[in-house]
């Protein structure tokens, strides 16, 4: 993880991951989610949490829901219909639904039917923010299958390369796959040059933006370092920056996030459906290619060839995708999770003010 997003050794609170569980479960409860489905949400932003990605975990993201559920721009018991379905696909409408309340049972269908068919696809329109994209793709990494899984996050936020207008949202992109003995390959970006919610905690911590990670609001990038700018006065950039150094690879997978995941499902373009989220996910069964010890085995080739890879002067060692975030797990799980004392402050003053009882540490 970048130091930008680490809370500073002086503001790190540790709290449990079995308290942080139990407050983040109660506050969805709150909302009026079933039980079963509060702690599957809960399990969303706790494994967030555990993973290192702080931006997508309690730090950001609860307070964020609660003000949503509190608006009802939330379904906190969403009748998802089926509008589509085939042996290998399903598209739903999520009835104003949170992504990551509709996510875990999307991948959970596409991998009953990956584990029939070889493939599962499920598509999703009208719903909401889908959390770290990493837990749906480990969902089907922990059932020996290759997982795959995009959103379109609306229409304000990301620039086209060269454009002034904005044409999408940060549009993650997330796919995994397991290995035997090596912790599994999980990538898990946005297609912005860096997560929306990353540069809130940058903010909180109180270091600089990076040059070429958001533009100004008439498309010029903003290429020196500098403090994170108030929101709504800046826009963002795909994942490269400006096009000299790859830019438009970043635009184009921002299309493609939008186009599986907004189009497919029926939602429209996310410039079109602006904040109401659509979501793909997909499962391969590796089964249904070749042994899955084989694959496994040549998956641990690979991810011990890059771990052990030699490491350029100036750093210490050569990571792959979902390494560190596993052994960050480790860690936390032993520690506690590193909150900032103000997520700390603000959990125990919405705990009081929603009648939880609850407090971190």
């Amino acid at each position: 993880m970048l130091k930008h997003f680490l809370v500073p050794e002086k503001d790190r609170v540790l709290v449990s991951e079995e308290k942080a569980r139990a407050g983040t479960q109660a506050v969805f409860e709150k909302m009026g989610l079933p039980a079963d489905e509060a702690a599957s949400c809960a399990d969303v932003l706790i494994t967030s949490d555990l993973r290192g990605c702080e931006s997508h975990g309690i730090s950001n993201m609860l307070r964020a829901y609660i003000n949503s559920y509190g608006k009802a721009d939330y379904n906190p018991r969403p009748e998802v219909k089926t509008v589509r379905e085939s042996s290998v696909t399903a598209t739903w409408d999520g009835d104003r639904g949170l992504g990551l309340h509709l996510g875990p049972r999307a991948m959970e269908l596409a991998i009953e039917k990956a584990r029939e068919h070889g493939m599962g696809a499920v598509a999703a329109k009208n719903t909401a923010h889908f959390g770290m994209l990493a837990y749906y793709v480990l969902q089907a990494v922990e059932q020996d299958m290759i997982g795959m899984a995009m959103v379109s996050a609306g229409g304000s936020a990301a620039l086209p390369t060269f454009g002034a207008e904005p044409a999408f949202g940060t549009q993650p992109i997330a796919w995994g796959a397991p290995a035997a003995k090596m912790p599994p390959f999980v990538f898990d970006i946005a297609t912005t040059q860096v997560a929306a919610n990353k540069l809130s905690l940058t903010r909180r911590i109180g270091s600089k933006i990076e040059p070429g990670w958001i533009a100004n609001l008439d498309g010029s990038p903003i290429m020196e370092a500098a403090e994170v700018p108030a929101q709504g006065t800046y826009k963002m950039l795909p994942f490269g920056g400006i096009r000299e150094n790859g830019g438009h690879k970043g635009y184009g997978f921002a299309a493609i996030a939008d186009i599986m995941s907004g189009i497919l499902s029926g939602n429209g373009p996310g410039f079109i459906a602006d904040r109401s989220y659509s979501f793909f996910v997909m499962a391969f069964n590796i089964d249904s290619f070749l042994d899955v010890d084989d694959f496994k085995a040549d998956m641990d080739r690979l991810l011990e060839k890059l771990a052990n890879t030699k490491p350029a002067p100036g750093h210490d060692r050569v990571l792959y995708a979902g390494l560190p975030e596993y052994e960050e797990t480790e860690i936390r799980r032993k520690n506690g999770i590193p909150y900032h004392r103000e997520v700390v402050e603000w959990f125990n003053s919405m705990s009081s003010e929603l009648g939880l009882g609850m407090s971190m540490p």
